[in-house]
């Protein structure tokens, strides 16, 4: 009989566990929204210029290499928005300091590669979302651009408040 209750038991928690609730949500989120904040000003600068996807740039002076990261954070008590826009800025300050570690001033072609599913686009990023963790992939090439070639909205500062959602 104690066997019995158990087995019971053992069979409810681990249909209960956190893995049975587990989720992967994959979504698109604005980019302009993360890039607009007063946060991402702050810590992205604008020693570095980001250029997604087809977005036109200057010819550069020199080209330095790819770059990818992958970078994960807490969702836990958060909404899959506030948790996505947190840790795109986290694979964005990455992008930027590996960026000047090489000695680049632009990061061009920047593609979401969550999951090793590339996709490219100008406006938004992709980021996948759970009950505990939330992640951002991105890939990009490092270059060096002459002064002045940026174009107006690589930077935050040049974003257009319209284009926030």
């Amino acid at each position: 009989m104690m066997k019995k209750i158990l087995l019971v038991g053992l069979t409810s928690l681990t249909l209960c566990s956190p893995l049975a609730f587990a989720r992967d949500d994959v979504g698109n989120y604005n980019i302009a929204s993360v890039l607009y904040s007063d946060a991402a000003k702050a810590k992205l600068g604008s020693d570095v210029s980001f250029y997604f996807g087809e977005q036109a740039y200057g010819e550069p002076l020199q080209k330095l290499g790819e770059l990818k990261t992958n970078k994960k954070t807490n969702a836990f008590n958060k909404s899959d928005q506030e948790a996505c826009e947190w840790v795109f800025l986290s694979a964005m300050i990455a992008l930027k300091n590996s960026a000047l570690k090489q000695g680049g001033n632009a990061i061009v072609n920047i593609k979401s590669n969550y999951k090793n599913n590339l996709t490219s686009s100008e406006e938004t990023f992709q980021c996948g979302a759970g009950a505990l963790m939330a992640g951002v992939a991105l890939t990009g090439e490092v270059v060096k651009l002459a002064e002045g070639a940026n174009s107006e909205t690589a930077n935050p500062e040049n974003v257009s408040p319209e284009s926030v959602k």
